[in-house]
C-alpha cells in the first residue's frame, strides 16, 4: 500500500483537505514513502486552487494546501493508485462506474477508516459557512488517523 488518492466532487474542498491532512499524518509517523494525491470526479475546477475557506480552515490546523491544484480523476488512476478513497457515497458510486472490474477492490469510503465514526460521508462544505469546513476537517483527521493505522499494519 504505497499510493493513495482522495476523491471528492470538484477537488477544491474535501479531497485537497484530506490530501493535506493525511500527508501531515503520514509524515508525522515516518511514512514518507507514500504517494498521496487528490482528484475530483467532476471537471468544473480543473487547474484551480483549493477553495479559500478550505485553505484557511486547514491553515488554522497548521496544514498548507494552498499549492494544490484541482484535477479530475483519470482512467490511469485506477491502475496507478493502490487505494482510491471517496469522500462520500455519491463519489464512490461514480468511481465504481468509472473503474474496471479489476480496480473495484481499490475503492473505499474514506470514513470507513475512521474508528467509531457515526458518519459514512464527509459532508460537502462548499455551499455552507466556515463551520462546515471545520466539521469536515474533524472527520478527515479521524479518517487519516485510522488510515495511517491501517497502512502501518502492513509493515508489522
Amino acid at each position: 500500500m504505497r499510493r493513495i488518492l482522495f476523491v471528492c466532487l470538484g477537488n477544491i474542498c474535501r479531497s485537497p483537505m484530506a490530501e493535506g491532512v493525511f500527508r501531515a499524518e503520514a509524515l508525522r509517523r515516518g511514512m514518507d514513502h507514500l504517494e498521496i494525491d487528490s482528484a475530483g470526479t467532476g471537471s468544473w475546477h480543473v487547474g484551480s486552487a483549493p477553495d479559500g475557506r478550505a485553505v484557511a480552515a486547514a491553515a488554522a490546523r497548521a496544514i498548507d494546501i494552498s499549492g494544490q491544484r484541482a484535477r479530475q480523476v483519470a482512467s490511469g488512476d485506477f491502475t496507478r493508485f493502490d487505494l482510491l478513497l471517496a469522500m462520500d457515497e455519491s463519489n464512490l458510486e461514480t468511481l465504481e462506474r468509472l473503474a474496471g472490474a479489476e480496480a473495484r477492490n481499490k475503492l473505499r469510503l474514506f470514513l470507513d477508516f475512521a474508528d467509531g465514526a457515526a458518519a459514512r460521508n464527509v459532508p460537502d462544505p462548499y455551499y455552507g459557512g466556515p463551520d462546515g469546513f471545520d466539521h469536515a476537517l474533524d472527520l478527515i483527521e479521524a479518517g487519516s488517523r485510522g488510515l495511517a493505522d491501517y497502512i502501518a499494519s502492513f509493515s508489522r
